[in-house]
């Protein structure tokens, strides 16, 4: 048995006077002391953001890589030159919207028990406010 291990608990011993908080030789201290995390979200809010947000960002980003590979489908098979510029500012507008779709995604989900409607227009206003006053809460305790 190792010098380095209690004989009773089978547990490595640490020797007095090392910081166990600083201590890289036994990293198991760390495992049993978990900190309270908070949840501001519940758990059914941030599903629902997830859905949209895979919806509103994921269909504009395949299109994104889409218009790359029809563009090559087009100029390989001789059915058009399609010039560089109209292929790239194309796929960044796909992106583009993508971004927007990400931050619609976020702010349109209902906080409510009820998923609230499809498009979610009106939860924006109240999620913009709620996000305000995230932030504020944040500024002040510091």
């Amino acid at each position: 048995m190792s010098k380095d291990l209690d004989p009773k608990k089978n547990k490595k011993v640490i020797p007095k006077g090392v910081n166990e908080e600083k201590s890289f030789q036994y990293p198991e201290i760390k495992k049993n002391k978990k900190k309270s995390r908070e949840s501001f979200i519940p758990k059914a809010v941030a599903n629902r953001m997830a859905r949209r947000v895979i919806f509103t960002t994921g269909l504009p980003t395949l299109s994104g890589m889409g218009v790359f590979i029809i563009s090559y489908l087009l100029i390989i098979k001789g059915i058009t030159d399609v010039p560089p510029a109209i292929t790239l500012a194309s796929s960044a507008l796909c992106f583009l919207i993508g971004l927007i779709g990400l931050s619609y995604g976020i702010l349109s989900a209902s906080w409510d028990d009820s998923p609230g409607s499809l498009l979610g227009f009106e939860n924006i206003q109240p999620n913009i406010e709620r996000m305000r006053n995230a932030f504020k809460t944040v500024n002040t305790k510091k």
